[in-house]
């Protein structure tokens, strides 16, 4: 008998539930997936020239999180190019730049949230255009009730390039308990308690932006009844669903690029 999404999902769940005890184990785990997910964004040009950070945090120290070197290339991002930044934006381990916004954002989102393992940014074509509107994400695809009542808006430090740690403080803030956030006249920034997790939330919210885009363009789409949004996030936007979400992805990367795991 095949198992239904949520029981698929429910077995997948308490497979990941059991905490890791070998933390180099565990780190070199999260650095794996957070090379692929950086790789991964770059494959689908979600990164633009430097900008852009995706970050996890370091499963022994956890005033620390790993993140990509300023000015690499997204889809060239290897385990060994990584660097790890403490809270007062020290490099700590690894060679390459610090991208001052990285700290500023994702600094700010891992102390408000230990709850977040991993935070995805990037000026992405739509979620950037999206986000010059000022407006909320609307229900009309099944795929946008994922986000269902889980995106923040903020417009703190709208259009700025954020460099100061309040800005950052007050974006964690606006975050409150979502997963998702739309800064205005910047992009999108998503968290997940795994980088799998974050960067499929960054691809979907940006298929989404897109999706709205094109519909409003069109005409007036028509939203989702407020039961299908509800068990559409219930079934499709759990930190679980969204790792799921991921994997095809792993497992093209590790069959095509297998250099990015040293």
């Amino acid at each position: 008998m095949t198992d239904t999404v949520e029981e698929t999902l429910a077995k997948l769940e308490e497979q990941a539930g059991s905490d890791a005890t070998d933390f180099e184990a565990e780190r070199l785990h999260r650095k794996q997936r957070l090379a692929c997910g950086l790789r991964t964004m770059g494959r689908l040009h979600l990164a633009e020239g430097v900008p852009g950070h995706v970050t996890v945090r370091d499963p022994e120290f956890l005033d620390r999180f790993w993140v990509n070197p300023f000015g690499k290339n997204f889809k060239l991002i290897t385990v060994s190019d990584l660097i790890c930044v403490d809270h007062e934006g020290n490099i700590v381990q690894g060679e390459g730049s610090l991208n001052a916004a990285a700290f500023a954002i994702h600094g700010q989102i891992h102390q408000a949230r230990p709850d977040i393992i991993a935070a995805a940014h990037s000026h992405s074509m739509y979620g950037k255009t999206f986000s010059t509107l000022g407006k909320p994400l609307k229900m009309i695809t099944q795929d946008a009730t994922m986000f269902y009542n889980d995106v923040a808006l903020c417009n703190d430090g709208s259009g700025a390039v954020v460099l100061d740690a309040e800005v950052g403080r007050k974006m964690a803030e606006a975050l409150g308990d979502n997963k998702a956030m739309i800064h205005q006249n910047h992009g999108l920034i998503t968290a997940g308690g795994s980088v799998d997790a974050a960067v499929w939330w960054f691809i979907a919210l940006e298929r989404a932006c897109q999706s709205q885009l094109i519909a409003e363009a069109a005409g007036t789409p028509i939203e989702i009844p407020e039961a299908y949004c509800v068990d559409g996030h219930k079934t499709q936007g759990s930190d679980i669903a969204g790792w799921f979400q991921f994997q095809p992805f792993w497992e093209e990367l590790v069959a095509h690029e297998p250099e990015f795991l040293d």
